[in-house]
């Protein structure tokens, strides 16, 4: 097979790259803040759309009456 270590990246690919390169150590591990920030946008439309938001008012609902408010 040819060496392939030495060729370089479509434009595209090399875009893609660096944005998935945003935020790593240098051991190639992934802040943690970036990693959140990656995955919360996903997690809300996940619950939004799972109706976890009823849910959360729901409970606040039931807690502010326990409390007396």
């Amino acid at each position: 097979m040819a060496h392939t270590a030495g060729r370089t990246t479509p434009r595209g690919q090399g875009r893609l790259a660096a944005l998935a390169a945003l935020g790593t150590r240098p051991g190639g591990r992934r802040h943690p803040l970036v990693a959140v920030a990656m995955v919360l946008p996903l997690a809300l439309l996940l619950g939004i759309v799972s109706g976890w938001g009823h849910m959360v008012l729901a409970q606040a609902s039931s807690v502010a009456g326990m409390l007396g408010s």
